[in-house]
């Protein structure tokens, strides 16, 4: 006989604590044997997740409690991983939307809130982080219910529960005033609050695939929930395709969840989360389904991309020095490697056998695949990323975000004019007690490109922000989006103290002395709008009335950390940036007559 169960999604906007509530539940479900060394954020499972702190992909896990099976989705905070919720909205019964005591509803919080509200979710409202210092529940609180109202959220909805909790010290309560124990009320609340899953297990067999993953053994892997019907591993079944077409194959092994473990299962019915081996070509939204009786359910549409770069083949003097897979033939096989699992991306081919397209959600997205792809020592080079138009009635339109900036108040007139140059239209500006001003506004994509490296600027790294996509709309004129000139090498060599501290009143370095340069390499920023040709290698000329080490204690200002996301943002239309297990450069395309100095 199979167990009562509840299927329930974690949605919130990034860092409001998803992924350590998700883990304060696992710990104190029992699934850990006593003294067992768990580590923290177990849900998130690969280094860049660990290191970012953000859930990246979505994951499954299950988790029993009063004889109940509790499946648990945690799913990315980021916008740019926003099609993996979307989707995993679709196998859940109920959600719980987290919202952080301090900020209150966020941008993503309003995107994946409304996505729940569209499926006829009744959230559960989990405000967290209430034990942190400037913590004021009750506002955060207002303020959803204030959202839910503008969402268009029925009576039923808007008579949301709401439980109040730590993840990080792992517990939960019904009231301010209770006492602060463990995360019962939570799985209390989830038991009465969200839906046992609807189904019929005597109907035909119908599961809706919501997820890929792949396993060098079993190949493709689809995971989605039965809707409908029993499922048998070894049985055959049929894929309903997208264009209607129907494949056969054999259910060649069935995976249920338990903890963060995938089980095998003799069999499944109505209402379980399942991941199933023997559909190599099984893609998002498609239908499993009896051979006999074939009955598709509706499609799930995928978002589609907003941002478009170059991958090439590295061709700068220093290629192939760094990388162990560097041709064309290396990285296409690793793109298409990619399109297995992640559904949100998009390879074609560029304008030689050298180069790729791939579109992505946005920044981030396409900046953590180029991150991993690097640690796997893959060397290439990618180019300035791109707002990919659409025509929408035979008007050319573009991706607009919606952006909520929360800064400084000496930092608002700045944020303000900056944003009014890229595009941006301002929606709402509220000041807060902590001397603190919330500003939303509406801003093309490509006005945000590069915009990352201003703000930090402007705010002196105390601002925070967050954009997520709101729709397309009509193209709005030109902007301009970086407004001062590089600092290019002007031969290859190795850059010196002395040559750099000779030059550093044209601009900020982002290199130090002893970092190998080549010809075309950009070196730094330039205080003008012109692009300078520098030599950084020069050396001090020594005569016998000055020695090598009679230098006075001179030091050089810091150099700007040009890591990967601050390097895709930065670089223009005629440069790029190179990528390998070693190191990130900005380089030029193509050289054009320079100011020499």
């Amino acid at each position: 006989m199979s167990l009562p169960i509840r299927n329930v999604a974690i949605i919130a906007h990034v860092d409001h604590g998803k992924t350590t509530l998700v883990d304060a539940l696992l710990k104190q479900s029992g699934i850990f044997r006593e003294g067992e060394d768990v580590p923290v954020c177990v849900m998130d499972s690969n280094d860049l997740e660990r290191e970012r702190g953000i859930t990246i992909l979505s994951k499954n896990t299950a988790v029993r409690y009063q004889d109940t099976l509790i499946n648990i989705v945690d799913t990315p905070g980021h916008a740019d991983f926003g099609g993996e919720v979307e989707r995993v909205l679709g196998m859940v019964d109920g959600c719980v939307l987290i919202v952080d005591a301090n900020e209150g509803p966020m941008p993503q919080t309003r995107f994946v809130l409304k996505k729940a509200l569209e499926k006829g979710l009744r959230p559960l409202v989990v405000v967290n982080k209430i034990d942190r210092p400037r913590a004021d529940p009750n506002t955060a609180v207002d303020k959803v219910f204030d959202l839910f109202v503008e969402l268009g959220a029925d009576d039923d909805q808007c008579d949301f529960t709401t439980l109040f909790a730590s993840g990080l010290a792992g517990f939960a309560k019904e009231s301010l005033e209770d006492e602060s124990e463990d995360m019962k009320p939570l799985f209390e609340a989830i038991l009465h609050h969200v839906p046992p899953p609807a189904g019929d297990p005597s109907k035909p067999l119908q599961l809706q695939v919501t997820t890929l993953d792949y396993s060098d053994y079993l190949g493709r892997i689809i995971i989605g929930r039965i809707h409908n019907g029993t499922i048998k591993a070894g049985q055959q079944a049929a894929l309903v395709k997208e264009d209607g077409s129907i494949a056969r194959g054999k259910v060649s092994k069935l995976l249920g969840f338990e903890g963060l473990s995938r089980v095998e299962l003799a069999e499944a019915s109505a209402g379980y989360i399942v991941a199933i081996a023997g559909f190599a070509d099984a893609n998002i939204g498609e239908t499993l389904t009896c051979p006999d009786e074939p009955q598709a359910l509706p499609l799930i549409k995928v978002d589609e991309p907003t941002l478009q770069m170059t991958f090439s083949v590295n061709d700068s003097p220093f290629a192939g020095q760094e990388g162990k897979f560097v041709t064309s033939r290396q990285i296409r096989d690793r793109l298409n490697r990619e399109l297995e699992t992640n559904v949100a991306l998009r390879v074609e081919d560029g304008e030689s056998a050298e180069q790729f397209l791939v579109s992505g959600r946005g920044e981030l997205h396409l900046g953590i695949l180029i991150e991993t792809m690097r640690r796997e020592g893959y060397e290439f080079q990618v180019a300035q990323p791109q707002v990919i138009y659409r025509e929408v009635n035979g008007q050319p339109c573009e991706p607009v975000e919606y952006l909520v900036l929360d800064v400084p108040e000496a930092a608002v007139g700045s944020c303000i004019e900056r944003l009014g140059q890229r595009r941006g239209e301002m929606q709402d500006m509220q000041t807060g007690v902590n001397g603190r001003t919330q500003l939303e506004f509406v801003i093309p994509a490509r006005g945000l490109l590069g915009f990352r490296g201003d703000f930090i600027r402007i705010t002196r790294g105390e601002g925070i922000m967050n954009h997520s996509f709101l729709e397309y709309r009509p193209m709005s004129g030109d902007l301009e989006t970086r407004y001062n000139g590089v600092m290019v090498a002007f031969e290859e060599g190795v850059a010196t103290f002395y040559a750099m501290k000779n030059a550093e009143d044209r601009g900020v370095f982002f290199i130090t002395p002893g970092t190998k340069v080549y010809k075309g390499m950009i070196i730094g920023e330039h205080n003008r709008p012109q692009d300078i040709e520098l030599n950084v290698c020069k050396t001090k000329q020594l005569t016998n009335h000055r020695s090598a080490t009679g230098d006075e204690l001179v030091q050089l200002q810091a150099p700007e950390d040009m890591n990967l996301e601050r390097a895709l943002e930065y670089i223009g239309p005629d440069e790029l940036v190179e990528i390998t297990p070693e190191s990130i450069r900005l380089r030029k395309v193509a050289r054009k007559k320079l100011v020499k100095r």
